[in-house]
């Protein structure tokens, strides 16, 4: 069984205000959607979302505010998939709740890290 990471992306748009009803409706999406992978035995890790403060940090220490600087979308979270291979990771994708918001999946294998003793090779 091969892992995918499940990428979530939004637009920025920290106008957008979501009633407790709405949200309640979204994340029941999102909790449908995710036990049914669990329920299959796709769900490796349930992921987290990611907060909008950050920073990136790049060669020579230079620091920039916010991990969406120089783009219009931000990665809002992530989960990772348990699948044979990358289309059936995409068929998982394709019923994510994102898309309700306007925002898209990117599918990405992982690759294992061999360790070895404490050093990463």
């Amino acid at each position: 069984m091969n892992e995918f990471s499940l990428i979530f992306r939004n637009e920025q748009n920290p106008d957008v205000q979501f009633s407790p009803e709405q949200m309640q409706d979204i994340l029941k999406q999102w909790r449908d959607w995710m036990g049914g992978m669990a329920a299959q035995n796709k769900l490796s890790n349930p992921g987290n979302r990611l907060g909008f403060e950050g920073a990136v940090v790049r060669k020579n220490n230079m620091v920039t505010d916010g991990p969406y600087a120089e783009i219009k979308e931000m990665i809002s979270g992530y989960i990772i998939v348990k699948t044979e291979t990358l289309e059936e990771a995409i068929e998982l994708a394709k019923g994510c709740p994102v898309f309700n918001a306007g925002g898209c999946v990117e599918v990405r294998s992982i690759i294992p890290m061999a360790v070895c003793e404490g050093t990463v090779s």
